[in-house]
């Protein structure tokens, strides 16, 4: 048993240069990305291109005949073209397919939706084109505010329009300084606003794009819609359920020795590497967009410590006759049940700050409530256990009095 159990540490090296490998790989494509300014999204680097060489004459002054407009398309059918000047006045032309319902481009401060400004334009049930920015207060569908929001906009008249197949909006804003990488935000909905509410959105996304003025090839756009997706799973994958469930085996399956270690074990190292990654995927995130989630950050770098911290008990773990055992207990325990209250804790906040939908709340909600309701009848049933050992052997000792 003694050589089986000392496999489980020799393992973890094993695992270790597995993580090593992990991190280099997820820091590598960042990179590339960066550099080659690759898009992501529903809008690869070529597709549509033919659409940056439409004739936008038709669009009114100024829009219609703008010089220095780079084009790029972005996502799904959505095209931007943007021109900027030494005044740090920027004329904004999205162009997107169109059936029904509308179309709209955000600029966010941090690249989340809550709290950001987006101009929206749609054509309503009478086939009156219609502009407007709206104000994101919050997620929830009352909380979009037509007529409200902080784009800079001139005194220059917005558009929008139907030219073929495809909507346009055009409008244009001056801000302070010049403007270069920004998180946008972009949305499209099927249904038609009724009053200038709208529904909610059919798919959205965020990229960072650069406003600045210069050749074709600089202009960058890195999608965060799957990085953030694939970072909220990685993060309830490992700490909402492969922990939960190494943390279950060895307190109520102890009696299957030595099988509960090799299971406990398994599971820990499992969740480490996944954990691992959720966080190596949320500093990418963090170093991109320049997200300002303090809070989200220290809870989940403070959770990988305690994970590292755990990791690190197998080399250090006394023998069961060391007077020390007991102490390495309490510490292994207790820290292991901290590291998964912050963890369960971090997911909660992820969804929140992220803006995730029902689905994901609805979802972690019900994980969440399978395993602390597996964890109380277990309790109970080992509750009833113990009870049923101490009344057999108080019957015992009843019936062969010490004489």
């Amino acid at each position: 048993m003694a050589n089986l159990r000392s496999w489980v540490p020799n393992q973890l090296v094993v695992v270790g240069f597995c993580v090593s490998i992990l991190v280099l790989e997820l820091n590598v494509p960042a990179l590339a990305d960066h550099e080659s300014g690759n898009i992501g999204g529903g809008g690869g680097r070529g597709e549509l291109p033919e659409l940056c060489g439409t004739d936008l004459s038709f669009l009114p002054t100024p829009y219609g005949n703008l010089s220095h407009v780079f084009c790029k398309p972005i996502w799904n059918t959505f095209v931007l073209r943007h021109s900027q000047n030494e005044d740090h006045v920027i004329n904004i032309i999205l162009s997107a397919v169109y059936t029904t319902g509308w179309v709209g481009l955000g600029f966010s401060k941090d690249g989340k939706m809550v709290g950001s400004s987006a101009m929206v334009g749609w054509l309503n049930r009478k086939g009156h084109a219609k502009i407007k920015q709206y104000y994101l207060q919050g997620s929830k569908e009352w909380q979009v505010l037509p007529d409200k929001g902080e784009l800079p906009l001139t005194g220059i008249p917005t558009y929008v329009g139907i030219h073929g197949a495809m909507i346009h909006l055009a409008y244009q804003m001056k801000f302070e300084n010049h403007l270069a990488r920004q998180p946008i935000i972009l949305a499209f909905g099927s249904a038609t606003p009724r009053h200038s509410h709208l529904s909610k959105h059919d798919d959205k996304t965020t990229i960072m794009f650069d406003f600045s003025p210069g050749s074709h090839v600089a202009v960058a756009s890195t999608d965060f819609g799957p990085m953030k997706k694939n970072h909220g799973i990685l993060g309830i994958i490992g700490w909402g359920l492969i922990l939960p469930i190494g943390a279950i085996i060895p307190r109520y399956f102890k009696h299957k020795d030595p099988l509960w270690y090799y299971l406990h074990s398994a599971f820990q190292v499992v969740g480490f590497v996944i954990g691992l990654a959720g966080v190596v995927l949320g500093r990418r995130l963090y170093n991109m967009i320049k997200a300002d989630f303090p809070t989200h950050r220290g809870i989940g770098i403070f959770v990988l410590v305690l994970s590292i911290l755990q990791i690190l008990a197998f080399f250090l773990r006394p023998n069961r006759e060391a007077k020390i055992r007991k102490f390495w207990n309490w510490y292994h325990h207790w820290v292991g049940r901290l590291a998964l209250f912050f963890g369960a804790l971090n997911i909660v906040l992820g969804i929140q700050i992220g803006g995730a939908g029902n689905d994901w709340k609805i979802g972690y909600g019900f994980l969440l409530s399978v395993v602390i309701v597996t964890v109380i009848v277990l309790e109970v049933l080992a509750w009833m256990k113990k009870s049923e050992k101490a009344t057999d052997m108080d019957q015992s000792f009843q019936m062969n009095p010490v004489q």
